[in-house]
């Protein structure tokens, strides 16, 4: 008998004007299986747009990301998304922006255990669908595998089930920015192989620098997951191979990007109809020529101000493919 992959075997991150519900739609054009997420939301901005989680629920297999603080807050925002058929519920505890160090919410929280904790058993305790966590392996000083350990056991027993990691610690300095603390410092992957051998229970997945198929398999050989997030939006065809390769699923996905673009065009004009800009729909799936020959002047063509100010339409895109040549 076959042992059942389980659905996190490969999840695309939350990345912040990024993976909105335009992305995701794309997305699953590419790949049926992967886990999706949404973007990361402040439970503070569910309490107060009544329909922004129904908006987001667009693709099956979806996490949705939050926010925030406030343990009977976060446990109102679980509920209403259970209830509306999210996956999972992700507790952001990775995002070391200015903002979310002002706001109190993101990796900041790693120092502050107790409250992650209650924010999690609040949860956790309204419920049946999985609290998971988005987290770094440490936080400024704080990133020797004792914190770690600790940090992880405390929240396994305030009923978190599973745990994403990024691979490196967050920097919360002033002159260290959001986009340094991507690439800085280097990246620690034994740490999180430690953990998984140490918890062997817990559900562990790693994030962070990971590029192609091969990282993928290389890493699920010692964790149960494996999450990618820049590289993905920056070549979206990888996705491609991940329901064959990762899942053993045998459903045909159509490789050829001119095709998959152009299937897309009805959900485009749909879109269009409700008066969303073109570039708000289409950003997402630019990058879907990555490495093909036009790419660029496909893009040029795109980015022209003359042609998206004078063309906010469905033909501005058709004229653009014009120039790929595949």
């Amino acid at each position: 008998m076959k042992k059942k992959i389980p659905y996190f075997r490969f999840e695309v991150a939350p990345m912040f004007k990024k993976t909105n519900k335009y992305c995701r739609y794309f997305y699953r054009k590419l790949t049926k299986k992967s886990l999706l997420y949404t973007e990361m939301i402040h439970s503070n901005l569910i309490k107060n747009n009544k329909i922004i989680l129904l908006e987001n629920n667009n693709v099956n297999n979806l996490v949705l990301q939050l926010a925030g603080n406030e343990p009977k807050l976060l446990s109102l925002c679980a509920k209403k998304a259970e209830k509306i058929g999210y996956k999972e519920i992700n507790l952001n505890l990775g995002c070391p922006s200015l903002r979310s160090q002002k706001g109190n919410f993101g990796a900041c929280l790693m120092f502050q255990p107790k409250i992650v904790s209650d924010c999690i058993k609040s949860m956790s305790d309204s419920v049946t669908i999985p609290i998971t966590i988005k987290m770094r392996i440490g936080i400024n000083n704080n990133d020797n595998y004792d914190f770690l350990y600790k940090f992880i056991d405390l929240l396994i027993k305030s009923g978190c089930r599973r745990f994403i990691i990024h691979a490196r610690k967050a920097l919360l300095y002033k002159k260290i920015s959001t986009r340094k603390n991507l690439i800085i410092p280097k990246l620690n992957y034994k740490i999180i192989y430690k953990i998984k051998k140490n918890f062997p229970n817990i559900k562990i997945s790693i994030n962070g620098g990971v590029k192609t198929l091969l990282d993928i398999k290389e890493h699920l050989k010692y964790v149960d997951g494996v999450m990618i997030g820049r590289e993905i939006f920056k070549n979206p065809m990888i996705l491609i191979n991940i329901d064959k390769h990762i899942y053993n699923n045998k459903s045909v996905i159509i490789k050829n990007p001119l095709i998959i673009v152009k299937s897309m065009f009805s959900y485009i004009e749909k879109e269009l109809n409700k008066g969303v800009p073109l570039m708000t729909i289409i950003t997402p799936l630019l990058n879907i020529f990555y490495g093909i020959n036009g790419f660029h002047n496909f893009k040029n063509f795109i980015f022209n101000k003359k042609n998206f100010l004078k063309n906010n339409n469905l033909d501005m895109l058709k004229k653009a493919l014009f120039y790929i040549k595949y």
